[in-house]
């Protein structure tokens, strides 16, 4: 049986996002979250708060080696598995991807050194200057990263010349009609990512009676971050959602399973998709509420799949599942982000060992979501790369032989197979270790009472009842 170059391709470049996307999905929220730390740490002066960014940035520098190593073998295959999509793209996309690197990565990696080893070495303004500085290249990171992507979702701002697409309006092109409504769901599922993640250490730390003082700010910290956030997020993806249903309908079809047009049209909860066929098996429906949710309307409708010619439909399964795994677990980390509010407020926060174990078993649900996502949005715009312009199968390498990928997707799914759980298990070592191991904490200001809003203040308990 002959090795399809084409599908390898794929395989190997969803391969190799799928790991990747996981650092920024938690780095671009935990780079805010030290900058918050360090500001607290210097208007207040209070060591507790420079001992949680310490044991963060920590964590954060691991994370930070792991996406540089796993992000440079992404353009990298760009020469290698995709030369015809980057020869026709290159006017329009390779200036995008040159400003990431030089406002974003650039900056990051400037200020990191500063954040990880000068805490002693500089004043206390510009450690904090520096966490800002982190923070604020990860965002940039993500938008120019997610400027690409939306213009290869909805392309706008170019003319097409011998088979090559050419800028001519960078405003359109940057801008372009997704980007806004991308940009915003995937920063907010970023910061929401990060917030479970440390939900989940704080509530790991109290079970176990370990630096208790810090565990209890992590776990206010992060509820307080995940009651705004995560509630904001259903109203984005609505918002998002109604974009793709105006600029890429098909896509809009597949996720939600319509094969044909209906008014009005039912919310479909569960199926079983037949793209052969076209039509969907066992599905779970209900009357009418589809019309209400989707298009805001009590008798609105979508165009189905089969008004598409059948060459441009994508896969349905893929998105359509994916899609409904996001949204169950939005509503999961609803769940917990009111449980903790409530229990906040009765007194019982920090001793309910039910919520406790909640907050741990969650802590990676954040990263299920946004690979989820990932695989709505790209598995959704299928057949294409340029959304309606470039197909995916135009966009290989014309000379790349099966047995060529095959090796290279064995080299890739070997090493990241070592790297990624070493990583993860170096970060797992620092979370054991506590908060204290291995800071170097700003004293506490002399003479500055600690504020009776930190958490520490009231003398925490050896360990959580229970245990």
């Amino acid at each position: 049986m002959a090795l399809d170059p084409l599908f390898l391709s794929r395989l190997q470049w969803s391969w190799v996002i799928s790991w990747h996307i996981l650092l920024p999905a938690f780095t671009v929220g935990l780079a805010s979250y030290i900058a918050v730390l360090e500001g607290m740490a210097f208007f207040t002066g209070q060591a507790l708060w420079a001992r949680i960014s310490a044991f963060w940035t920590r964590i954060f520098a691991v994370s930070f080696g792991m996406g540089v190593v796993s992000g440079i073998v992404m353009p990298f295959q760009m020469g290698t598995n995709w030369s015809r999509f980057s020869d026709t793209t290159a006017n329009v996309l390779a200036p995008l991807l040159a400003y990431e690197g030089l406002t974003a990565f650039f900056l990051e990696a400037s200020f990191l050194g500063v954040l990880l080893f000068g805490r002693k070495l500089v004043p206390a303004w510009v450690h904090f200057f520096a966490g800002l500085m982190v923070a604020a290249g990860t965002l940039f990171s993500t938008f120019w990263i997610l400027s690409v992507n939306s213009w290869m979702q909805t392309p706008q701002g170019f003319h097409v010349e011998d088979g090559r697409f050419f800028p001519d309006d960078w405003w359109a092109v940057i801008f372009n009609p997704s980007f806004p409504y991308r940009y915003a769901h995937n920063v907010t599922a970023f910061y929401i990512t990060t917030g479970f993640v440390v939900l989940g250490v704080g509530a790991w730390l109290l079970r176990r009676g370990r630096s208790t003082a810090e565990a209890r700010v992590m776990v206010v910290m992060a509820l307080n971050l995940l009651i705004v956030l995560v509630p904001a997020q259903i109203v984005i993806g609505d918002m998002h959602g109604a974009n793709t249903l105006k600029y890429q309908p098909a896509k809009f079809a597949a996720i939600e399973g319509r094969y044909d047009d209906v008014s009005p049209l039912p919310l479909t909860l569960f199926g079983i998709p037949d793209d052969a066929a076209g039509t969907m098996r066992d599905v779970v429906e209900i009357p009418a509420l589809g019309s209400l949710l989707l298009t805001h309307s009590r008798d609105g409708t979508i165009r189905g799949l089969e008004s598409f010619p059948e060459d441009q439909r994508p896969p349905v399964g893929p998105p359509f599942y994916a899609f409904r795994l996001m949204v169950g677990i939005a509503l999961i980390m609803l769940t917990v982000a009111v449980s903790g509010q409530v229990l906040r407020l009765r007194g019982r926060l920090f001793d309910s060992v039910w919520f406790l174990r909640l907050c741990q078993w969650t802590a990676p649900l954040g990263f299920v979501a946004v690979i989820a996502g990932w695989i709505t949005t790209e598995v959704g715009r299928q057949p294409w790369t340029v959304y309606g312009l470039l197909r995916t199968a135009h966009s290989v390498t014309p000379s790349l032989t099966g047995t060529d990928v095959a090796i290279s997707l064995s080299l890739y799914v070997l090493v990241y197979l070592i790297m990624f759980p070493t990583g993860f298990a170096v970060m797992a070592g620092i979370v054991r270790r506590g908060v204290g191991a291995g800071a170097a904490p700003e004293p506490v200001e002399a003479g500055r009472p600690t504020p009776p809003y930190l958490p520490h203040s009231v003398p925490p308990p050896a360990a959580v009842p229970g245990e």
